[in-house]
């Protein structure tokens, strides 16, 4: 009992004596942490609720429709991790004037690409036939062409919205944004619980309110914040639209644009390609492992998302000794998580049998490829986080550009001879070599041996 005592007023001292960044890190990981145990267990309520409402198969298509709309999220031309760098610069260097024409500009510049995706998206909406697209029954060809047109929709919506998320990361404020998103899952979370006591199951209602309710969240809170409180001081306003940031913005956020447009095609097409390859239960059980497992991985991103906006303000400091201890803890972190997730992975039947009972299978086999994939996902992004908070993100950049080229016909060739296991190793391998090429290159730029490439 002394002991325990000694080691928490240990940790306290230590924690007391810390510097002012690493406080800020420490005190989003606390409220994020919060923040995502309760979006966890949202998640997990919502997709046994969300399976019995429509069925197993037309859950199904409801991902894989929903996945390919994810998409338009990518077309921001970079704007929002380029607006979230340079914001978090401008702040380190006091320059309150520039980082509120950083807000105004990042508004106006994805608000006037929205208009633009929106329209063509449901013009292009009129003329495609999304039952022939996923392979599924003709029957439900009216049905998903609505769908399509209402999530696109509040899609745009929340691309708008999400400059206020981006904003809060940018000032080093996730946990805040956390509060938000959770809020948003709980109100989706309620209403889909009432769509199941007083509707049959219908995939529009649920595509209005699952898509709907939080990007309505996000609009009212950062109406209000900007308002009434601190940032009240960023608020956007049109005088403080200026063109000429648009390309200072984008000379990074291109290059974040060129990485997520490629991320499309390594990762985002898994859900259309299990549909062609294995069909739409193969969907469902790829979510459903992907979701259990996903609790490692959302452990992760809540200790490494701060890290971003840290490392940009560390690296405009030239704070190098602090950015090693990082790097080095990170590291024991995700050893840690993993095996977590090997306990997990040893458990997983039992849970799957007590989360969602018989109405989908999930095969040992899938479950050992999430796993790996999850491990491989965590160690990847922790280490590509802080290289996108110092901005140089040409290697990732060329990685994923290679394996964007190629990687249509990975999974083809791996899912025709392995099925669902030979799908989920391919974005599994983009994600070990994206980490470990990442943290050697952390390791050049802290020691200063970095150039060239190793520096873009």
């Amino acid at each position: 009992m002394l002991s325990i005592k000694a080691n928490i007023s240990k940790l306290l001292t230590r924690y007391r004596a810390s510097d002012t960044r690493s406080k800020e890190v420490v005190h989003n990981i606390m409220l994020a942490t919060l923040m995502k145990v309760v979006s966890v267990v949202a998640s997990l309520l919502i997709v046994p609720m969300t399976i019995s409402y429509i069925n197993p198969v037309r859950y199904g298509i409801w991902l894989t429709l929903s996945s390919i709309i994810g998409w338009v999220n990518f077309f921001d031309l970079g704007l929002g991790n380029g607006f979230r760098n340079r914001f978090a610069e401008a702040k380190a260097h006091g320059d309150t004037l520039l980082a509120r024409r950083l807000v105004s500009t990042t508004y106006f510049a994805i608000s006037s690409i929205v208009v633009v995706v929106l329209m063509a998206a449901l013009a292009a909406n009129a003329f495609i036939d999304w039952s022939k697209v996923l392979k599924v029954s003709a029957a439900y060809r009216g049905e998903l062409s609505i769908v399509f047109a209402v999530v696109i929709t509040f899609t745009c919506i929340n691309m708008v919205a999400n400059v206020f998320s981006s904003l809060l990361s940018a000032d080093q404020k996730n946990g805040w944004g956390s509060c938000i998103f959770a809020a948003g899952q709980y109100v989706s979370l309620l209403v889909v619980y009432i769509l199941t006591k007083t509707t049959t199951g219908d995939l529009v209602k649920l595509a209005v309110f699952y898509s709907g309710v939080p990007s309505i969240v996000m609009l009212v809170v950062s109406f209000v914040m900007f308002r009434c409180s601190r940032y009240k001081m960023y608020r956007p306003s049109f005088k403080y639209i200026k063109l000429n940031l648009i390309g200072n913005i984008m000379k990074l956020g291109v290059q974040f644009f060129v990485i997520y447009l490629c991320l499309i095609f390594v990762f985002q097409i898994v859900n259309v390609v299990i549909s062609r390859q294995v069909g739409p239960m193969g969907v469902t059980q790829y979510n459903v492992a992907n979701k259990y497992f996903n609790v490692i991985y959302m452990a992760v991103i809540i200790i490494i998302t701060p890290m971003w906006s840290a490392f940009t303000d560390a690296y405009a400091k030239k704070d190098m000794a602090w950015m090693k201890s990082m790097v080095h803890n990170m590291g024991l972190i995700w050893l840690l998580m993993s095996c977590g997730g090997l306990v997990m992975l040893l458990v997983s039947p039992l849970f799957y049998h007590i989360w969602i009972g018989d109405k989908v299978d999930v095969p040992v086999a899938v479950s050992i490829a999430m796993f790996v994939y999850v491990v491989c996902q965590s160690l990847g992004n922790m280490f590509m986080t802080m290289i996108n908070g110092i901005g140089t993100v040409r290697i990732q950049l060329i990685v994923y550009v290679a394996f964007a080229l190629v990687s249509w016909p990975l999974f083809t060739c791996l899912g025709q001879f392995f099925g669902l296991v030979g799908i989920i190793a391919v974005p599994s391998l983009v994600y070990l070599i994206q980490g470990l090429l990442s943290y050697i290159q952390l390791k050049k730029i802290i020691s200063r041996e970095a150039s060239g490439i190793w520096l873009k």
